[in-house]
Formats: C-alpha cells, structure tokens, sequence
C-alpha cells in the first residue's frame, strides 16, 4: 500500500443500510427491504472522488456521446500494470475497447473457435461463463478445481485431451483470480497452465477483472506476463475494483502471438461501452490507487471479521479466507440446508437453491447459490463481505440464528 490513506477513510464504512436501500441497482431492488442482500459482485461503497469528479465535470459539460478515448483507457491500464504488478510489456497498441469483460470474453473466444468448439473452465466457477458461451454456441467441458479450490493440472490436462480429441479448436477460459473461491493463481501455477495450453494446442483467454483486488498475503500474476503465454488473450476493467458495473467499458488485451487475430476483431464491437464509462475506468487506473488500497484495507478487515462471524455462529460451515477479491465461498453442506433443489443449474445467476433459498427465506439474508457454478457447487453459497462490518455482522447472526450450533 502507497502510505497516503490520510483522510480517504475506509470505504466500506461510510454509507448507512438506510442509504443504500436508496440505490435503484438490481442489487437493492431485486429482493424485499427486510433482506439484507449480499450476493450480486457489488460494493456497498461511494465512487472514488477522482471519478466521480470526472463524471461530474462530464456531465456538466454535456460531454456523454459517443465513447472516444480508447487508447488513453489502455495507457492507463498499461502504466497502473507497470506500477501494480510490475508488468511492464504491456503495449497499448496490443488492446482494444470492448462493451464489458464477458462480452469481451466472447469476442475473445469467437476470434480462437469456432461454433460447436469446447470451451474448458475450472468449476465450480462465474456463473456467466456457462451461459455466455453455451448461447454463442460453444460447449462447456467442465475441469474441477482441487480440494483446496486451486487448479488441479491433471484434471485439466485431461480435459484438454479430451476436448482436443473431437474439435480442430480448444479454449480454456480461465477465471484470475478465481471467482468464487477467491484463490489467485500463482505464477508457478499459471506457467504450468500455459505448458498444458501449449502441449494440447488449446487457446486461453483469462478473465482478470478482480486482478487488483488481490488480498494481503497474496500477488497478482497476469497471465500473458507468464512464459509461453504469446498466444493468449486476457479481459480486464476497472469494473470490480471501483465499483463500476454500471458504467460499461472494458479492454481486451493481445499476447504478441494473438496481434492477427486481435486486428480481426470486428469494428462494431467497439461501439459498445458508454463514453462515460471509459472515462470513470480511465481515471481509476490512472487516480484511483489511493482509494483502492483504502478498499483493500478494509476488505482484509472483513476478511478476517467473517472468520470469526462464522466460527461464531456457523461453526459447521467451511470456509477458506479468499487471498483475492470480495467473495466468500462457504461450504455448507454438514448444515443439512440441502433439501430444496434447485432446477436450472449452471449459469442461472439468480436461481436459488440449498442453503441460498433457505438463508433467503428464513434468515432473509440474499447469497449466491452455489449449484449455478457448475459441478462441486451444490451445497454452497457465495458470500459478498464488500459491505460494512455492521451489515456483515447482522447478516451472519441471522444465519446462525437459521442454524444454531
């Protein structure tokens, strides 16, 4: 952290649940008031002041057509790189501006396969990436993570395999950090996935938009800094860091290997993200670091609180600290929570089942299923701890009460 928090404060501690409840987003509005809603990848937490001082100003000037400064977008994200992660290799002429990460996903994976090809994804997994390629028609080959929610090489070794048996074109979508479990991917870790990528023939694209949301105790990689990793895209914003998902602009970004395939990305694409969008995801790369780390700050502090909320009052429920982003993933299993079944599987972001319905219905406190994130995920939840410690504390003593110890 860059030592100049003086007088940001903790971001997450600055909005009452009486000032949120007055917010429009589907993350207040989808459920009742009496439910306290922590599930949608979403911060209880004002904008940073650099952008909303951007967004003011644009707006004053009636500044909101057509989105223009792309390539300032990629500088910025370029240098926040050098600075962060110590990536320097980044190539503004190596990205381009695309509507939001998963759109830009698609894009990504339509540039490397064709319809009827197999994408690979480690579950359980972000529920959007089954439903967004399977609508694309691509077809889903699911690789489980370990035990330990980490990639398991040789699950995925064999997926490759088995994938590359039937198409002419493979892809692994990879998810860095890994949403949900929250684990970020070393770069030992991420040398032996492009090895894997490399022996099968199969073309990553790797989804980075929690990259600067990584935890004390834990570093960022980016996958195209990684040995072996020339032919790969990766898909990034500002978006989850900053609070910024009603403000679309992302980027996606070319290994030197993908530069043909990336001048072949369709022109119309970039008329997708909002003007005012680039210009917030801009200036958060370029001025937000000083919040972002007060962010950070606080979300180990919430880290280490829902620790202890759960040794507390769900003793019986599993929990590893994620080491990136703002998402718990709780095993919930030996909580005999499982007996509504959920009936539309993978992808379905707001179906409910298990342990979700019943803390919704019982303890009113809104998680994510954990059987939309494909197979290991049943008998989960997925717990968004972006919030103020008093909403965190409330919500888990009303699940304890749901199930006392």
């Amino acid at each position: 952290m860059d030592g100049s928090l003086e007088g940001i404060g903790n971001p997450l501690e600055q909005l009452t649940l009486d000032r949120l409840r007055q917010r429009t987003s589907l993350k207040w509005r989808i459920h009742p008031e009496d439910v306290l809603p922590l599930w949608v990848a979403e911060m209880d937490v004002q904008l940073a002041e650099p952008i909303r001082e951007v967004l003011h100003a644009a707006v004053d000037r009636g500044d909101t057509g057509y989105p223009g400064g792309a390539r300032a977008y990629g500088q910025a994200l370029a240098e926040f790189a050098a600075r962060r992660w110590g990536w320097d290799a980044l190539e503004v002429d190596h990205t381009a501006i695309v509507p939001d990460v998963m759109l830009g996903i698609v894009e990504a994976l339509r540039l490397v396969t064709e319809p009827g090809d197999t994408v690979v994804v480690n579950s359980p997994v972000y529920p959007p990436f089954y439903a967004f390629v399977t609508h694309d028609d691509r077809r889903i080959v699911e690789a489980s993570l370990d035990t330990a929610g980490r990639i398991d090489l040789e699950t995925l070794g064999a997926a490759f395999a088995a994938a590359r048996g039937s198409r002419a074109h493979v892809a692994y979508l990879l998810c860095n950090p890994h949403n949900p479990t929250g684990v970020v991917h070393t770069a030992d870790e991420l040398a032996a996935v492009a090895a894997l990528a490399r022996e099968y023939g199969v073309r990553v694209v790797s989804d980075e938009i929690h990259a600067p949301l990584v935890l004390q105790g834990a570093s960022f990689t980016p996958y195209l800094r990684v040995e072996g990793a020339q032919d790969a895209f990766a898909v990034t914003s500002a978006s989850k860091a900053w609070n910024l998902a009603g403000l679309k602009a992302a980027l996606l970004v070319a290994g030197p290997g993908a530069l043909d395939e990336l001048a072949r990305l369709p022109e119309e694409v970039s008329h997708g993200p909002s003007h005012l969008g680039v210009l917030a995801h801009t200036v958060a790369f370029n001025d937000g670091e000083a919040w972002l780390d007060a962010l950070l700050a606080g979300l180990c502090a919430n880290r280490d609180l829902l620790g202890r909320l759960i040794a507390e009052h769900l003793p019986r429920a599993s929990y590893t600290p994620p080491e990136g982003t703002y998402l718990a993933w709780l095993d919930c299993r030996a909580l005999g929570l499982d007996e509504i079944n959920g009936t539309d599987g993978p992808g379905i972001v707001t179906e409910l089942a298990g342990p979700a319905r019943a803390f919704l219905d019982r303890a009113r406190v809104a998680l994510s299923s954990g059987h939309v994130f494909g197979a290991g995920g049943a008998g989960h939840v997925r717990l968004n701890f972006a919030t103020s410690q008093a909403i965190l504390t409330e919500a888990l003593t009303r699940m304890g009460r749901l199930h006392p110890s």
